[in-house]
């Protein structure tokens, strides 16, 4: 279902059944990771049948996916205001990453099941960073407009600050050793900025 939604619009939304049942699977994968989804304990602990479940995702998998999806369309909604410029897409990245990182369910990830981040967001395009290429690539064609990005298809030039971005995110613990957090941050701003640079 996670795919047909986020194919059919730019936001998904949930209804009050599915978001009882994201609320549920949300709070396994913060207690037991993401082995702990399972359609049982999603349905026991939303307070519906399994059929319900299944009716909606046909796996806990799938679930995984759609929570996964809806946690990063939370964090989006944090940007009403689509940026215009370079500077405004920068500060915006950097503020997602911040909040990303700070997240419940992807901080979780992060620390304790990298490999299991890997999976989910690196080894295949999930719905969740087709909703942020969007984001990112409709403010990109914005500044464009106002010559503060260089020339390019704005869905290219997304897929790369992405890239970026979530490397970085990914690698931060790993080099929190060598860099601090204000100089890790700088220099993600001096990547990002000369990304999009004309």
């Amino acid at each position: 279902m996670e795919d047909r939604q986020a194919l059919e619009l730019d936001r998904p939304v949930w209804d009050e059944a599915e978001s009882r049942m994201l609320d549920a699977a949300a709070e396994l994968i913060s207690a037991r990771g993401v082995g702990g989804v399972t359609v049982a304990e999603v349905a026991r602990n939303a307070g519906v049948s399994r059929p319900t479940v299944y009716r909606r995702w046909a796996s806990a998998d799938e679930i995984v996916r759609a929570t996964l999806l809806r946690a990063t369309v939370t964090l989006i909604e944090r940007f009403p205001v689509p940026a215009t410029s370079r500077d405004e897409i920068v500060r915006d990245v950097l503020r997602f990453a911040e909040l990303f990182r700070a997240d419940p369910l992807y901080g979780r990830l992060l620390e304790r099941e990298p490999e299991v981040f890997t999976r989910y967001t690196l080894q295949r395009l999930g719905q969740s960073q087709r909703v942020i290429l969007r984001w990112i690539a409709e403010s990109i064609a914005l500044a464009q407009q106002a010559g503060t990005v260089r020339p390019g298809a704005p869905g290219d030039i997304a897929v790369m600050l992405l890239l970026i971005a979530q490397s970085a995110i990914l690698s931060h613990d790993t080099v929190s050793a060598l860099i601090d957090e204000p100089h890790w941050s700088n220099e993600l701003w001096h990547a990002l900025d000369g990304h999009l640079r004309p």
